[in-house]
């Protein structure tokens, strides 16, 4: 019989292996590694202050997702840097917070927080929602 402590460590692993897989999909520009993970009803939100000094939230449904990653420039170098991880877990359900430095082709662009909403799907995680914040400023990289 397996403690919880133990299947809340497998828990873990899984959750971070699934976050992982997300990123290394999106760094690689595959729609078929990223489907591997998400939700077929996966929602992202981005909120920002404008040049305006105006909060603003913008949201991207799944299929527009996978079109952006799908349509990305080859040469054009994604990564996004993952800092910390803070993780809950109740039952079925997951949150992680990730702050985060992104770059492109190697050049600091911005950094900010993800926030991951995870499903354990019948043993298999997936993301089913992230919301996260970026600046230009304010970061470790950019001052």
């Amino acid at each position: 019989m397996t403690s919880t402590y133990s299947q809340e460590e497998d828990f873990e692993s899984n959750i971070l292996n699934t976050i992982n897989t997300f990123f290394d999909g999106l760094h690689k520009g595959d729609t078929i590694l990223l489907k591997k993970v998400i939700g077929k009803d996966l929602l992202l939100q981005t909120t920002f202050v404008n040049k305006e000094g105006i909060s603003v939230l913008r949201t991207t449904t799944n299929s527009d997702f996978l079109k952006a990653v799908s349509k990305k420039d080859p040469t054009t170098v994604w990564f996004e840097k993952l800092l910390s991880f803070t993780m809950n877990i109740e039952q079925n359900l997951a949150s992680v917070w990730a702050p985060y430095e992104f770059y492109i082709n190697d050049t600091f662009s911005h950094c900010g927080v993800n926030s991951f909403q995870l499903f354990n799907n019948n043993g298999n995680w997936e993301i089913i929602y992230i919301v996260d914040t970026r600046k230009m400023q304010g970061c470790d990289s950019s001052d």
